[in-house]
């Protein structure tokens, strides 16, 4: 069964309410104050089934909006979701004031169907109804709802006049709208919140994207709370599942009535993120005043309002009827996906003024060439859209899961739309990590550079630390690992352990250095477990306290030195004399204590302790009470 939201819109008064329930029976004015004062104030609901000639039974739900000007911002929250729109002009006033901002709205949303409805045609005569079409005819000329191509049709909700053709045209206009993408990644924006006794909290909303079914656990944002789904009804029959484009009612669990709201955004858990920055295609409407960089603005999207800042890239205001670039600050935080539509309304006075599209809602700070960045993102070519998203992070590369919470689309949409350029070799694949090709071998320049410094900088160490290496050019794990694995293979570094240097690189020592070199290692190969302090050796070299500590400093990364405390430094030929001596102790007994240890290697307690906490650390013994357990 197809699915088509169909929304209304028009002037107060011209009969938008009535034409729901003449074509549906359901009155969807649901506040007592509506009733009592005969308008529409919040949005409504209503459905109707109709058959399609195929035999396919399509059905359509109505989202009836309010027409006064003080409640344009409920109209906004009805109006996000649709597919269809039925601009309802009453045939006794004609076009009004809110009938152009209702379909300035509907353009602005990029509604691309729709029906314009004559209601009241029972008030006027034919000749005043045939001036009213053409008036009508005249506004809408060069629009989606050009008479050409999109019925105008005259109606009475009274007298039920012209419904019959009306539905007929309905269906005619519905058939051409294309099936929205149930496997897509959920989305309802919530437009109601409600408690019904004996279940708890229940929210209503247009699922824009997606299914959602029974029992699924689902992510309520901004906030990052969960919920269960405890019940779904579509159109106001208990049901298994919702589908995209459908009015959908879920009985939430995990969460209160108090802590949902209209605006937040139901979706699958830890897939998406909330933002309050957004880089957008931006449009002012014509008869607006220009629009000033950091002008603030009411934001409307979906069902979520906030105040927005406006900073158009690279122009200081927005001029009428202009279409241009920029950044947008919210107010409030929410979740909106490139593609998503929006409107804007001038702060004071509250008037509609333009529109636009989300093209980025991950946007990075400072970023050369974001005009070019967003201009490919306004093309909408997946392909290049993705090469431009993984392109801007460089040799830093993003995840699926990043581009995923980024562009909406599962990830399997993704790979598709990839997988051209990883096998022409663009984009490689790092684990879970797309990064551009160039941008690896960027990396790996960055890297031999890094080290070539580090040599320079250091011409008494062997080579840098990998894991200091990686933090100097800020290049994730998997991507390091793998350009560090195209430049040892192409003989660019090598390395022993952690340690890399350059191929061929050497330590190089003048005579005065490479002979200190030698009485730091004698002082204390010949010292054994009885050591003397560092700076006492030092003190008695023949060069500087700055080469003697990288002297040091060498020793220790080559290991023939080893630090055991702040204070001790042992040769490695005496610590492994030590293990030795301890592991054959285990033939006699089990365990020693520090008595025990230092008759065993005639050391006083100030090396004793320290030796064992080393011996410790080293798994040789184990700490028991007062005791070493020999391992």
């Amino acid at each position: 069964m197809k699915s088509v939201i169909v929304g209304t819109a028009g002037h107060i008064d011209h009969g938008k309410t009535a034409l729901v329930k003449a074509l549906t029976g359901i009155d969807a004015d649901r506040l007592e104050e509506e009733k009592r004062r005969g308008i529409t104030i919040d949005i409504g609901f209503a459905h109707l089934e109709l058959a399609l000639p195929d035999g396919d039974t399509l059905r359509l739900g109505f989202v009836d909006v309010p027409g006064h000007e003080r409640f344009v911002r409920n109209m906004l929250t009805g109006v996000g979701g649709i597919d269809l729109v039925l601009l309802v002009i009453a045939a006794d006033e004609s076009i009004k004031p809110q009938t152009r901002e209702h379909f300035d709205i509907c353009r602005l949303l990029s509604v691309r169907r729709g029906i314009a409805v004559l209601t009241k045609s029972d008030l006027v005569d034919r000749e005043t109804l045939d001036v009213v079409r053409s008036e009508v005819e005249e506004f809408l000329r060069g629009s989606f709802l050009d008479s050409a191509q999109s019925p105008i049709v005259a109606v009475s909700a009274l007298t039920g006049a012209g419904l019959n053709q009306l539905k007929m045209a309905l269906v005619q206009v519905a058939a051409e709208i294309p099936a929205k993408d149930s496997t897509a990644l959920a989305r309802l924006p919530i437009d109601r919140v409600f408690t019904m006794k004996g279940f708890g909290a229940v929210v209503t909303g247009t699922l824009v994207t997606g299914t959602i079914r029974k029992e699924e656990e689902l992510e309520i944002l901004p906030s990052g709370q969960r919920a269960r789904v405890r019940g779904v009804q579509v159109y106001g029959q208990p049901a298994d599942q919702a589908t995209a484009g459908q009015r959908t009612a879920l009985n939430l669990t995990g969460v209160t009535t108090p802590e949902l709201a209209r605006g937040m955004v139901l979706a699958p858990p830890a897939v998406f993120r909330s933002t309050s920055r957004m880089d957008v295609a931006l449009s002012l409407l014509a008869p607006a005043n220009p629009l000033r960089d950091r002008a603030r603005v009411h934001l409307h999207a979906h069902t979520f309002e906030t105040i927005a800042t406006v900073l158009p890239i690279d122009k200081k205001q927005l001029l009428p009827g202009e279409t241009v670039l920029a950044r947008l600050r919210l107010a409030e935080p929410t979740l909106l996906l490139p593609g998503d539509r929006f409107i804007m309304r001038q702060f004071s006075p509250v008037i509609t003024i333009g529109g636009g599209v989300v093209l980025d809602a991950s946007p990075i700070p400072r970023m050369p060439g974001l005009d070019a960045f967003l201009k490919i993102l306004a093309e909408g070519d997946p392909e290049s859209s993705l090469l431009a998203r993984i392109t801007r992070r460089n040799h830093r590369g993003i995840t699926l899961t990043e581009l995923i919470a980024e562009t909406g689309w599962p990830g399997k949409i993704i790979e598709a739309h990839l997988a051209d350029p990883v096998g022409r070799g663009w984009v490689l694949r790092v684990g879970d990590r797309f990064v551009h090709a160039p941008a690896l071998e960027g990396l790996k320049l960055l890297i031999t550079d890094t080290v070539a410094a580090f040599h320079q900088e250091n011409p008494l160490v062997q080579g840098v630390g990998k894991q200091e290496l990686r933090e100097r050019v800020q290049a994730p794990g998997e991507v390091f690992a793998a350009a560090m694995e195209f430049l040892v293979r192409e003989k660019t570094l090598e390395g022993a352990g952690d340690i890399v240097h350059l191929v061929g690189h050497g330590v190089v020592m003048k005579d005065e250095e490479a002979e200190s070199k030698e009485v730091i290692e004698a002082a204390f190969a010949s010292a054994g477990l009885k050591v003397p302090a560092l700076k006492e050796v030092l003190a008695g070299l023949r060069v500087d306290r700055v080469r003697a500590q990288k002297i040091v400093t060498l020793l220790l990364r080559d290991k023939v030195l080893v630090k055991i405390s702040e204070d001790l430094v042992f040769h490695r030929g005496a610590l492994e004399g030590l293990r030795k001596r301890v592991l054959s102790e285990k033939a006699k007994v089990s365990k020693i204590d520090v008595a025990r240890f230092k008759d065993l290697t005639g050391v006083s307690r100030k090396y004793a302790i320290p030796l064992l906490e080393y011996l410790d650390r080293e798994h040789v013994t184990r700490r028991v009470g007062n005791h070493r357990v020999i391992l």
